[in-house]
């Protein structure tokens, strides 16, 4: 006679989550100084220099300044808009990113039955570039001991198998695996509802992170849902299962 195991009651998963904001400035500086350049064939001259551009403030006041710029301003005209000067590198939105869970407990794992946990990832942004928030996991869902993992979705295969760069339909409760959703503001197009998911990128396996947030728009509080996904085989080796997943958010000026 065989033993029925009870998988409700020895099989867990948490995730962790760790987070970095990259600052990328094409140009910062409070000081610049003219230096001639030239030689038997060339010679480089510079029609301006900011030499006194930075932040300036007291208890009263706060000046923010180009000097020397030719053409220091905002400028527009149909289809586009140019603002020239130092002041412009400092946006008036700070740049933000939150999460606002760093623990997703998917709790007990029963075969079968589809475990889920969600976070919220908000991001302010006000430069003239480009933001995005990239994620990857180190390793797939593991063991402590790392005898045992659960694998990365495949979503439920066939022509809707996902990768790590396109999301699919995830409803078989004969699919396993495990994997996320994006739902919300500034997501990539291919989470075309909340039953379409990819799998993490890995970092052990050297799979590049990708992009869950990007955007150009300025915008205050931009917020997304990233739901986590896990569903096992009757065959699943019991134990509690972990893993971490990186969030980097990195603004352009």
């Amino acid at each position: 006679m065989k033993k029925k195991m009870n998988f409700g009651k020895n099989l867990t998963a948490v995730i962790f989550i760790a987070s970095f904001i990259f600052y990328q400035l094409l140009y910062l500086a409070n000081k610049i100084d003219a230096i001639s350049m030239d030689s038997s064939t060339y010679k480089i001259e510079s029609a301006s220099v900011s030499n006194a551009a930075a932040r300036k403030g007291s208890n009263t006041y706060r000046l923010v300044d180009t000097l020397g710029q030719l053409a220091a301003g905002e400028a527009t005209s149909s289809g586009y808009i140019v603002k020239a000067g130092f002041q412009y590198i400092h946006s008036i939105i700070p740049f933000r990113f939150s999460i606002s869970k760093t623990q997703i407990d998917l709790g007990t794992l029963i075969p079968n039955t589809f475990s889920t946990d969600s976070t919220i990832l908000t991001v302010s942004f006000g430069g003239s570039g480009q933001y995005q928030v990239t994620a990857e996991e180190i390793g797939p869902l593991t063991t402590l001991n790392g005898s045992n993992y659960i694998q990365d979705t495949q979503c439920d295969g066939g022509g809707n198998t996902c990768s790590e760069a396109l999301a699919k339909p995830w409803t078989s409760t004969g699919a396993y695996g495990f994997g996320y959703n994006m739902a919300g503001d500034d997501i990539p197009s291919d989470f075309i509802n909340n039953s379409y998911f990819r799998p993490f990128p890995d970092r052990n396996q050297n799979e590049p992170p990708v992009a869950v947030m990007a955007s150009n728009n300025v915008g205050r509080n931009r917020q997304a849902t990233l739901t986590f996904k896990v569903n096992i085989p009757p065959t699943q080796a019991a134990g509690t299962y972990q893993t971490i997943i990186n969030f980097i958010a990195t603004p352009s000026f």
